[in-house]
């Protein structure tokens, strides 16, 4: 009996020793699942920052892109409006000394008496083409008819009181303004009503 106890014994120790194996082998796998899963949960943790974080560059960048996008369209359109400012205004010094010349063909065309002369003809072709070139380059007269006085364009050299004309008309032309664009080159000399 003695050694059946004793290989009942060792069954049971051998039992024991796989049990405790088992319950070993299953406490790592245990462990290694719980490993394996929170190893997931980081990745999935760390992509979701990393996915996060491309979007912000990706919104940055597309940021970025869009204000260089912008301010390069701004800066051709300001350059495109400097070259035509430019050239509109590179020939006022020309203009500037033409109107004189001007002024002196309509005083010229004024003192003709006989309008047939050949002369009256012929100053007068040379000052019809005189003002059309100048049209071309932007140079129109300033208008001073029936207009009211604006000191950005006229210059009163007198008032006067006239029965039937609004205040601050103009009612006499002393000389001729013009214009280069926008740009006022010489104001018209004018006389205005009180």
């Amino acid at each position: 009996m003695e050694g059946k106890n004793m290989e009942q014994e060792e069954l049971k120790t051998d039992k024991d020793n796989l049990d405790s194996e088992n319950l070993e082998t299953q406490e790592q796998e245990t462990e290694t699942v719980e490993e394996n899963s929170n190893q997931e949960e980081n990745i999935t943790y760390i992509n979701a920052q990393l996915v996060e974080k491309l979007k912000n560059e990706i919104e940055e960048t597309n940021d970025k892109y869009q204000r260089v996008q912008a301010e390069y369209s701004n800066y051709r359109r300001r350059t495109q409006e400097e070259k035509e400012t430019i050239g509109l205004f590179a020939n006022e010094k020309l203009v500037t000394e033409l109107i004189p010349v001007i002024d002196n063909m309509e005083r010229a065309l004024e003192a003709c008496t006989n309008k047939e002369d050949t002369m009256y003809q012929g100053i007068e072709l040379v000052y019809k083409q005189l003002k059309d070139t100048l049209a071309k380059f932007g140079v129109e007269e300033i208008e001073t008819e029936n207009v009211e006085f604006d000191p950005n364009l006229h210059q009163a050299v007198m008032e006067e009181d006239v029965d039937g004309v609004e205040s601050n008309k103009i009612i006499k032309v002393f000389q001729k303004g013009y214009k280069l664009g926008t740009k006022t080159i010489r104001a018209s000399m004018v006389v205005v009503s009180r």
